[in-house]
């Protein structure tokens, strides 16, 4: 019978296999990074989570913990370069009886290392600067900077009582006591304002105005922007004066939307077969999820959303409504492409094909063409420069 494994042993191993595999692919490029990866005890922050299961049929997540699959395999899991699931639909899991979960949406996790790392690496610290976290999560994250720059230069905002306490007990029993706040990130942190850098570890659908006032003047703001349709990508920007402006990188991580920013459940009223008017398509239903034209798509249409199913027993149709604007877009197969119908307030299909046209016309770039400036007033990303065409974000 094999030996049970000496977890601290075993778990500082891993941590270093960890590190020099996100050092070969690249991600983490200086030795304080490296050493806060080796000395942070992941494990601690996850002690339990949930996979997604390989079955067939409906999603479902499975628990892991050292109990169902053993502490060797739990701690191999723990130090992956994966994203484990902590929460779903915003309630407290009952570990004394873990079951397989269906039908929900995840709400917390901790995220791939690479990902961790990737950002932190961007947010370019140095000693003796201070930061402000939004999204706490597991506090994985918030003790790497801890280790980096030391506790009392971290403060850390979490919307969620539950996944903030047991942060806070993971990073107090692995000896560190950061600044921890249960609030709105939007509203940032005053009292320990102004920050020398802010990162966001969970998706907004624009800068809120708090974070412009609360990070100084050269400061840096790294956050992933998304709408109620998809990721939008990781945005570094620089703050000078009341404003901030910065570029996007060249891929489209995803972190799940703050709370407070998730879309409305009614996706708002599904148009009768007679509403609206038609025309040929230019562009079929591909264009909301392919990488480069979704991103166009969401730009073009921030407030919608989209789904398929089939009308009245015909072939499948997908709609795009805007709950906002009362305005809807319905897709349609034809003999020859896709015809539309539409109506409301906005014509939300002409925006998504004018937008997808601009961008083919500009070579079909990659998200690193895109850069945004961000105002109180005003916030628009704009493609190659800040004088190149357009598209304004949600003002809430």
């Amino acid at each position: 019978m094999a030996s049970e494994p000496d977890v601290p042993t075993t778990a500082a191993d891993l941590r270093r296999q960890l590190a020099a595999g996100l050092e070969t692919d690249g991600w983490l490029r200086s030795p304080e990074w490296r050493a806060a990866v080796e000395a942070v005890p992941r494990h601690r922050f996850i002690p339990r989570f949930y996979r997604e299961s390989q079955a067939p049929g409906v999603t479902t997540w499975e628990p892991v913990t050292p109990e169902t699959v053993g502490k060797e395999d739990w701690l191999r899991l723990v130090y992956s370069d994966e994203t484990w699931m902590t929460q779903f639909d915003g309630r407290d899991i009952d570990w004394a009886d873990p079951k397989p979960i269906s039908n929900a949406v995840p709400t917390s996790s901790s995220t791939l290392p690479s990902l961790v790392i990737r950002m932190l690496e961007d947010l370019d610290v140095h000693a003796g600067m201070n930061v402000l976290e939004i999204g706490t999560g597991t506090g994985y994250s918030t003790a790497l900077m801890c280790h980096r720059l030391g506790s009392e230069a971290v403060t850390s905002i979490e919307t969620d009582e539950g996944v903030a306490r047991r942060a806070r007990e993971a990073l107090a029993r692995s000896g560190y006591l950061p600044d921890l706040v249960v609030g709105d990130g939007r509203a940032g942190h005053l009292d320990g304002a102004p920050y020398d850098r802010l990162i966001a570890t969970c998706g907004f659908r624009n800068i809120p105005p708090a974070w412009l006032e609360q990070v100084r003047p050269g400061g840096v703001i790294l956050t992933t922007l998304r709408g109620w349709m998809r990721s939008l990508g990781l945005i570094k920007l620089i703050v000078t004066g009341d404003s901030a402006s910065g570029w996007f990188s060249e891929d489209e991580p995803s972190f799940m939307i703050a709370r407070q920013q998730d879309a409305p459940e009614s996706l708002g009223m599904v148009p009768g077969p007679d509403e609206g008017t038609k025309r040929k398509a230019e562009y079929g239903p591909k264009v909301l999820t392919s990488s480069g034209s979704g991103f166009m798509a969401q730009l073009a249409a921030p407030d919608a959303r989209f789904f398929s199913m089939p009308v009245d027993g015909g072939p499948v149709s997908t709609f795009v409504l805007d709950g906002v604007t009362d305005s809807f877009a319905v897709l349609a197969p034809t003999d020859s492409g896709w015809e539309v119908r539409q109506g409301g307030r906005r014509r939300l299909w002409d925006a998504v094909e004018s937008a997808v046209a601009t961008w083919e016309e500009h070579g079909s770039p990659s998200t690193a063409a895109f850069g945004m400036t961000a105002s109180r007033d005003a916030q628009v990303i704009w493609l190659g420069s800040p004088n190149g065409p357009q598209w304004p974000l949600p003002s809430s």
